[in-house]
């Protein structure tokens, strides 16, 4: 008896962090369960850890935008953040990523920029206002911003695969 509980309670500790991390069982997770599909993106103001003045989605008026949420002990994020690059490099200035970090501490994030290459903007959401208004479901949690920054896509989790699923999207926000 006491073996079988502890067994179930594995098994559900185990769903639990799978779902954390970005974890999907296999299957792609998409944007039409999200209530900000369709509607303009919330803005916040955010300094980027890197320097400059605070920055939000309205900063960057007529691109597509890709709002991530991460965290510095997500795995999945240290294989999307490559990815974004890549696409920013792709589309040059039609494209911007911002990365919003929810971690509890700023500390852990210059080095994460650093081990994964971006030169994208991150920022630091003290207090998890901006993941207060978003609601990401995981992380990573991307929403994906068209010209007129109304919330066309989000993406949750980071699995193989999906970078060429997200860079569909963004493509068709181009034309």
């Amino acid at each position: 008896m006491r073996r079988g509980a502890f067994l179930r309670a594995l098994g559900l500790f185990s769903l639990a962090f799978v779902a954390a991390c970005g974890g999907s069982m296999g299957q792609a997770a998409s944007g039409s369960t999200s209530e900000l599909v369709g509607a303009p993106a919330p803005d916040f103001d955010l300094m980027p850890v890197e320097g400059g003045a605070a920055i939000g989605p309205k900063s960057f008026a007529g691109k597509v935008v890709i709002v991530d949420f991460w965290a510095t002990w997500c795995a999945p994020c240290k294989e999307s953040f490559p990815a974004y690059q890549r696409m920013v490099e792709k589309f040059g200035g039609e494209l911007v990523v911002v990365g919003v970090s929810v971690d509890d501490d700023p500390k852990g994030i210059a080095a994460f920029r650093s081990a994964t290459g971006v030169k994208f903007p991150l920022v630091w959401d003290e207090g998890q206002a901006a993941a207060g208004v978003y609601k990401p479901g995981t992380m990573p949690t991307s929403y994906v911003l068209d010209r007129h920054g109304i919330v066309q896509f989000v993406h949750q989790g980071f699995r193989t695969g999906d970078a060429s699923a997200i860079e569909e999207h963004v493509q068709s926000l181009l034309k």
